[in-house]
């Protein structure tokens, strides 16, 4: 990701310390970051813990950059990296439009005011009532993900209806920072393959039904990609089988969705998709393979989430203890894998940091683990803190604006934590805490 601007830092070690957190974040006393102008550990004192903290302003920049990257191009917010009404009036206003994949996500869009024209709807087995709501709130295109939609939603529309459409290809590129989101390849659940005709067969089913109106082709190649080259072969690929269906059917297609997928740095040092290049190859990509093949350039539309969010979000933790046992130091905090799975599922590393104090000890090697019934309950294996590290201490972890609340659960009935937002030197609640009360009041009988 193009840095949007550099944090307030005293020294290039600090700098580099902080490289991964949100552009405000600045560390005015020695055990001190404040977000958006605001101390974090005062908000795990106002707020209490585990909390999520989300920068507002580091939000719109990021829509901002993509904006200027790709003036050409459509950029929809992809709101399952983190959605709440606040987000979506952010993404609103920055010009961004909004991706979702299911009627949850449409209608708490729709019913804060985003425009449904300007949504796409996504989802490899989207339910009746996903299909029902896009129609009803008049969604802008729905992407089909397989055969069955074809018919499925046709009915839906009726004989005397119109639904944009675009069609998922897979276009057989294996790309993602792990096995578990990677997409671009056959072998997975999502979308229709060029290799074996199907997408081809699903194009031409399409066109037999004169109420859905095919605007264009999708393909998503996974997530946490970090390199430009997966995106230029999709590219290529892709102009291909449009070429191909023009020569078929004489199908002049306008709309080309590459997707998203574009990778963050959890922790300083590691590498993050370049996206001034990205924008820049691309480009240049879709107009020569579109000009080899003497097709229309199409428009070009893309779907940035963790790139957006991600790097504006920090977790706020308490220790609850530290135990010593053989070679291994593990701190437990008071949350863990119901407000962020995603180590345990995708081998994730985060940089966590001791907040709100300033400790001279010694730091040292330990493993940062949850307080749930599982062994795998780890939020951060082999980083370093301060060797007095103790209970009731505030752990902050970067680069946890993304697939955090999106992915929370209810395991062991802790309850999901709150969103606050940070902006000029105020914090203010988004997403209050699920309490007892809340998870006592889902359970209706005996």
């Amino acid at each position: 990701m193009t840095t949007i601007h550099e944090p307030a830092v005293t020294t290039a070690t600090a700098a580099h310390a902080l490289s991964v957190w949100p552009a405000s974040a600045v560390e005015p006393r020695e055990g001190e970051i404040t977000v958006g102008g605001v101390p974090l550990a005062e908000v795990a004192d106002r707020f209490g813990t585990p909390v999520y903290v989300i920068d507002e302003d580091e939000v719109r920049e990021r829509c901002r950059t993509y904006q200027h990257a790709f003036p050409e191009a459509e950029v929809l917010y992809a709101a399952k990296a983190f959605l709440c009404r606040a987000m979506i009036h952010w993404v609103d206003e920055e010009g961004l439009g909004l991706d979702v994949c299911s009627a949850g996500e449409l209608e708490l869009a729709v019913t804060t005011g985003f425009p449904p024209e300007k949504i796409v709807l996504h989802g490899n087995a989207k339910s009746p009532r996903d299909l029902q709501t896009a129609l009803r709130l008049g969604v802008g295109r729905i992407v089909i993900d397989s055969p069955s939609e074809i018919a499925r939603l046709a009915a839906a529309v009726g004989p005397d209806g119109h639904q944009k459409v675009m069609v998922r290809v897979v276009p057989g590129i294996s790309a993602g920072g792990h096995e578990k989101i990677r997409t671009g390849t056959g072998d997975q659940k999502f979308g229709l393959s060029i290799r074996d005709g199907y997408a081809q067969h699903a194009i031409a089913r399409i066109l037999d039904q004169p109420q859905l109106e095919l605007t264009g082709l999708h393909c998503h190649l996974g997530s946490q990609i970090t390199s430009v080259k997966p995106y230029l072969a999709a590219v290529r690929r892709m102009v291909g089988l449009m070429a191909r269906l023009y020569e078929q059917h004489g199908l002049v297609l306008r709309e080309l969705d590459l997707g998203g997928g574009h990778g963050i740095a959890y922790r300083p040092g590691e590498p993050a998709l370049d996206l001034t290049t990205l924008a820049r190859r691309v480009r240049t990509e879709l107009a020569g393979a579109c000009a080899a093949a003497g097709i229309t350039v199409p428009r070009l539309i893309i779907e940035p989430g963790r790139a957006i969010a991600g790097p504006a979000g920090v977790a706020l933790y308490h220790v609850l203890s530290v135990k010593r046992t053989g070679a291994h130091t593990y701190v437990a905090v008071d949350g863990g894998m119901s407000d962020n799975p995603r180590p345990a599922l995708y081998g994730v590393s985060y940089a966590p940091r001791l907040v709100g104090r300033h400790s001279t000890a010694a730091p040292t090697p330990v493993t940062v683990v949850g307080r749930h019934c599982e062994a795998g309950d780890i939020l951060a294996a082999d980083v370093e803190l301060p060797d007095d590290i103790r209970p009731g201490d505030v752990l902050a972890v970067p680069a946890a604006g993304a697939y955090h609340l999106s992915m929370a659960s209810g395991y062991n009935m802790v309850g999901r934590p709150p969103v606050v937002a940070v902006d000029d030197g105020r914090a203010r609640l988004l997403i209050r805490r699920e309490s007892l009360e809340d998870i006592r009041s889902r359970d209706v009988g005996l």
